[in-house]
């Protein structure tokens, strides 16, 4: 009987020296856990890291681990919201709004400029992430968080810029203005291809609109998420703010479709496919709620007879290929004048005989109609993104840029599809969705606007001349 309870005592210490010895192993195979990859923990990551955030951390619900799409290697692991911490983080958020609502726009501007600030001194090792997790080069995942860094820029000078016009009244001792107010609360979800830029585009306007925020980032990109989470959460703390006012969740599609169904989200900015931006749109339209769309594009460039090659192939293969043609914008149709067999030339073949024939009609048929067929073609598609011409032919241009020319939000001359400022309103047309975010007046999907007549006289004439005795 000794012997017996000797060796059960035996087996248990080496099942636990089991279980200990595979998690250690679990735990060094971790990327995060290579001296190679130490700066992930300037960001404030570590092994396992909490998803939600709404003033304090937390996260009790499925954990997933993010893998470096280059190799396939883990990097780290992320726990996303259960339903009842979601449930929590809007109700933190909607408390939050009463104290940031109440702040001056100005000042409101003075909370994103530091925002912008703390993303300039980590610009580098947050781009590092970028790539590592969503599989971008450096180069672009550094140039994905100064898009966030500019529009909090543009996001400042607009805090002293937001307002209506004071309009003409036809009643005597009566002022018409507009006065624009914030919704409240701004739902984003955004998408794998940027995994920043998307949400400073909105974090930053809808939070000098006066508005908070309550984010999920996809679920591949959850440690971008969450880093990007720690550097504004670490100023809103600064400032004595609620940390609520830029909320965290991650999760799935079950964190989204509450999301849409939600009455409390006031605006809901989506970013994705079309497919699931349908399904979105219905699932707020049916509460009669705000929505954002930016969903997918099908683009083209179209070359002319007069086009600059020196512009055109760069332009190709940078809208082609960059992000590894995982863009919105991303150049997926490609209309010459005529092909230039160069061997040179950066663009393959097509793959079989019979698509190179129908490729071939499909030129000579458009020599024939010319521009005017050029434009339909780029018109086509149910989408309404980007599109772009190059052409030396001024009259061209403006015919491009009008009526009867591209009927997308994103509108390009002598530049490629993809690539755009962040002073311009980003956005499409048709199945795209019809939102725009970023710069021009974008900042208006964020806001609600009131007409307000005032009575500054002794008299009450009602307006068209109505007598009411």
């Amino acid at each position: 009987m000794k012997n017996c309870r000797t060796i059960i005592r035996l087996l248990l210490r080496n099942k636990f020296a089991s279980v200990r010895c595979h998690q250690s192993a679990a735990m060094s195979s971790l990327l995060i856990n290579q001296p190679k990859y130490s700066w992930l923990k300037e960001l404030g990551l570590s092994e396992d890291n909490p998803g939600v955030y709404n003033g304090s951390w937390g996260g009790s619900g499925e954990v997933v681990t993010s893998y470096c799409p280059a190799n396939n290697e883990p990097i780290a692991r992320v726990t996303q919201a259960t339903m009842a911490e979601y449930e929590v983080t809007v109700q933190k958020a909607r408390e939050a709004w009463n104290v940031w609502a109440d702040i001056p726009a100005p000042k409101r501007g003075e909370i994103v400029r530091q925002i912008g600030d703390a993303l300039r001194k980590k610009i580098t090792t947050l781009g590092s992430l970028v790539s590592l997790e969503m599989g971008k080069i450096f180069v672009e995942g550094v140039g994905e968080v100064q898009e966030y860094v500019d529009v909090c820029d543009y996001a400042v000078g607009l805090s002293r810029m937001i307002g209506g016009p004071i309009l003409p009244s036809e009643r005597p001792g009566h002022a018409l203005l507009e006065q624009w107010n914030p919704v409240g609360l701004v739902g984003i979800i955004t998408a794998f291809n940027f995994p920043v830029a998307v949400y400073g585009w909105n974090n930053a306007i809808a939070m000098t609109c006066g508005n908070v925020c309550l984010w999920k980032g996809a679920p591949t990109t959850p440690l971008t998420s969450v880093a990007v989470t720690k550097i504004v959460a670490e100023v809103l703390e600064q400032n004595n703010l609620p940390g609520a006012i830029c909320s965290l969740t991650c999760g799935g599609a079950d964190i989204g479709t509450a999301m849409a169904k939600d009455e409390r989200v006031d605006l809901l900015s989506f970013t994705g496919s079309t497919h699931v931006g349908k399904l979105v749109a219905m699932m707020v339209q049916e509460r009669f709620g705000r929505k954002l769309l930016e969903l997918g594009g099908n683009n083209a460039i179209i070359v002319f007879e007069d086009a600059d090659l020196n512009l055109v192939v760069p332009s190709a293969v940078f809208a082609s290929v960059g992000t590894a043609g995982q863009r919105c914008t991303t150049t997926r149709r490609l209309m010459l004048h005529e092909n230039p067999w160069d061997p040179k030339t950066l663009y393959g073949p097509l793959h079989t005989k019979q698509a190179v024939e129908q490729y071939l009609a499909a030129i000579e048929q458009a020599k024939q109609q010319g521009e005017e067929e050029a434009f339909a073609w780029n018109n086509e598609v149910k989408q309404g993104l980007s599109s772009s011409i190059f052409t030396k032919d001024m009259g061209r241009v403006f015919r491009w840029m009008g009526p009867k020319g591209s009927d997308c939000g994103i509108v390009n001359v002598n530049i490629p599809t993809s690539g755009a400022e962040i002073g311009g309103a980003f956005g499409g047309e048709k199945h795209t969705g019809g939102g725009r975010e970023s710069g021009s007046d974008s900042w208006k999907q964020y806001m609600r606007r009131s007409t307000c007549t005032i009575n500054y006289s002794k008299d009450l004439p009602l307006a068209q001349g109505i007598k009411f005795e």
